[in-house]
């Protein structure tokens, strides 16, 4: 089942946490020996790769409670450590790990940073 969605803009999407949004590679429809295979065929792989396109903040760190002090004013501001896949990284990830979804006709990936098994990182790929 894939979601799809009616935004205009991609710059509109915020991930959450440490979710990564990822535009599928075209797959390799064909086999070494010549079988062209149907595109259902190639999603359920288990393993398939895919362009990072937007990145959440990361993993939320907790914050350190300091009873002893409690007469300091209580300002939370949440940190996070960052994650190492970054825009533009081709990511090879779990298939079957990530939710399908639709935007402007074409589909992308959301999945948890921790289905990525492997980055490849190309200096200047988008400049």
């Amino acid at each position: 089942m894939s979601l799809n969605l009616d935004e205009k803009d991609l710059e509109k999407i915020i991930m959450v946490g440490d979710k990564v949004l990822v535009k599928p590679k075209n797959p390799n429809l064909q086999t070494t020996s010549g079988l062209y295979l149907p595109p259902a065929a190639v999603e359920k792989e288990s393993i398939q790769a895919g362009y990072v396109i937007k990145v959440g903040p990361g993993f939320p760190i907790p914050m350190i409670n300091n009873e002893e002090e409690s007469w300091k004013e209580n300002r939370e501001t949440v940190k996070y450590m960052p994650l190492q896949a970054q825009i533009g990284d081709l990511a090879v990830y779990h298939g079957k790990a990530g939710f399908d979804v639709e935007f402007k006709g074409e589909k992308y990936i959301i999945l948890s940073h921790s289905a990525i098994v492997m980055i490849v990182r190309e200096e200047g790929l988008f400049e």
